[in-house]
């Protein structure tokens, strides 16, 4: 008689359940899904975006993600452990090519319904990556453009923001329509030069939001690309593309624009350095506008000693004004932001020094509009001849963004500037020469989900009250990577007068080397 048993039949029921599974899937049920995935708070899914924890968790992902792939079983095995637990693992065939494999838990348990069923505890899933990830990138090459094969950025890989001109590529702006009807680029932009020549190699062209308009980084004809640092979570925008192939360690550099915040919130959410720079000391021939008033060049790296680097090439030999390292904090600023993100901003900044002062900034709470009111006058002035009767061809939320500033009156823009002008001195006495330590967003990124426009909505208000102060007074911000009690990313903004960029990337390289 052999030493061995014979396996265990695997049961009926847990067969049916699993072919239900199989067509819920496909067809995209719900309810069945929901069904399927035990209750509770320690139901897990993985797959090669992050792990899911708990069975709301892994409903809202589905809700938000509109179907999975179609795809084929091409073989299934069961191990099953014991009368009430198996474990299946299934080779999956594409439709759209290459295969994936899905291993789960089974356990016969009480299901939402309240019944006992087989259903799953523990799911992973793997699939083969597309070729092109175009959430990411409107165009990539190995690489698309080589840099000069020598200087200070050799052997480091360039991501560059779809506004940019790339001479022999269009610019697309984030927008199929724009994108169709773009002219071939004759001539690379000089800060996009500037890195070839000083030995990166160009990977990329990646997506923006379309135009630039838009912190959260969800684009409505391309998809929100992914946030590794902070999975099934917003990327941040506009510079999105550009902050998520830095994360995902496809480009080392990530070169994109800073308007009101999108260097320094896609940093905060993806753990990046970020650096939007003075307004004006970097040269912005060739790059598409939002708003001039505003625009800046900036870029983010993994590391500070990578982003001063990239600063040695981009920014003028000339040292600045000069300052302090003195780091402030005002509290009120930080009562801006979700409790969990102040307390990282407030930890990190007193433990390297930080001096805590009192300001009145009651009066800030006015700039956000005055700034909406000039950003949005200055964006139509830029594309309102393209736009006019064809705003159908934006997301909803840009959209509206557009129409808002089609309808700002001379006036308004009038009384906007004259808003603005005071708070800029007021910005600037009040940082004078130290460095003021702000969070570089008012919350970690949001989750995607069912409740993502609302929940973005209301991070766009809280957020633009924090970054829209260096805008206003054309400083410059740089964002350093914290993490929230939960583990979660953040970032706190050092913000210096104008001039002193060079200054904010070393003192940077220096907080962090601790």
């Amino acid at each position: 008689m052999s030493p061995w048993s014979a396996p265990p039949p695997v049961p009926p029921e847990l067969a049916a359940a699993f072919r239900e599974y199989e067509r819920a899937l496909m067809a995209d049920d719900l309810a069945a899904l929901e069904r399927l995935f035990a209750p509770g708070p320690t139901t897990l899914r993985g797959d090669g975006d992050g792990l899911l924890v708990g069975s709301e968790a892994i409903a809202d992902f589905r809700r938000s993600r509109g179907g999975a792939r179609p795809r084929t079983l091409v073989q299934t095995h069961v191990q099953v452990i014991d009368a009430d637990h198996a474990l299946v693992v299934a080779v999956t065939e594409n439709r759209d090519g290459g295969r994936g494999q899905q291993t789960q838990l089974w356990a016969r348990t009480v299901d939402v319904t309240g019944r006992r069923a087989w259903v799953i505890t523990a799911a992973h899933v793997s699939t083969p990556p597309q070729a092109l990830d175009t959430r990411v990138w409107r165009v990539v090459g190995d690489p698309l453009v080589p840099g000069s094969g020598a200087g200070p950025l050799l052997g480091e890989k360039l991501a560059v923001k779809d506004l940019y001109a790339v001479a022999g590529h269009r610019r697309g702006a984030g927008n199929p329509a724009w994108l169709a009807e773009a002219a071939v680029e004759q001539e690379t932009s000089p800060v996009v030069q500037a890195l070839l020549d000083a030995g990166a190699d160009l990977t990329g062209i990646t997506r923006t939001d379309e135009l630039a308009y838009s912190l959260a980084g969800t684009n409505a004809h391309y998809g929100t690309p992914p946030n590794p640092r902070a999975p099934y979570r917003v990327p941040g925008g506009s510079s999105n593309g550009s902050a998520s192939a830095v994360s995902l360690g496809q480009a080392s550099i990530g070169l994109g624009t800073d308007t009101a915040g999108s260097i320094r919130v896609p940093a905060a959410y993806q753990g990046l350095f970020g650096l939007r720079t003075t307004h004006d000391c970097v040269d912005r021939t060739g790059l598409l506008p939002l708003a001039e008033r505003f625009d800046t060049v900036g870029w983010m790296t993994r590391t500070a000693d990578l982003l001063r680097a990239v600063g040695d090439v981009l920014l003028d030999s000339d040292p600045g004004p000069g300052g302090t390292d003195q780091l402030v904090v005002v509290p009120a600023l930080l009562r801006l932001a979700d409790d969990d993100v102040a307390a990282a901003v407030r930890t990190w900044a007193y433990e390297r020094g930080a001096r805590t002062e009192d300001h009145d900034v009651s009066s800030w709470s006015q700039w956000p509009a005055s700034y909406g009111d000039l950003q949005a006058h200055q964006a139509w002035a830029a594309h309102g001849d393209w736009l006019r009767g064809r705003l159908d061809v934006l997301g909803a939320d840009v959209r509206a963004r557009f129409a808002h500033g089609a309808g700002v009156t001379e006036d308004d823009r009038v009384r906007a500037e004259t808003i603005l002008a005071g708070a800029a001195e007021v910005v600037r006495g009040l940082v004078g020469d130290r460095v003021l330590v702000i969070p570089s967003a008012s919350s970690v990124a949001p989750p995607i989900g069912p409740d993502l426009a609302a929940s973005t909505q209301r991070v766009r208000r809280a957020t633009f009250r924090l970054v829209c102060p260096a805008g206003i007074a054309g400083m410059p911000a740089l964002s350093v990577p914290l993490r929230t009690s939960d583990g979660l990313p953040c970032g706190a903004c050092l913000v210096a007068a104008p001039g002193r960029d060079r200054d904010l990337l070393s003192l940077a390289e220096r907080l962090t080397a601790r």
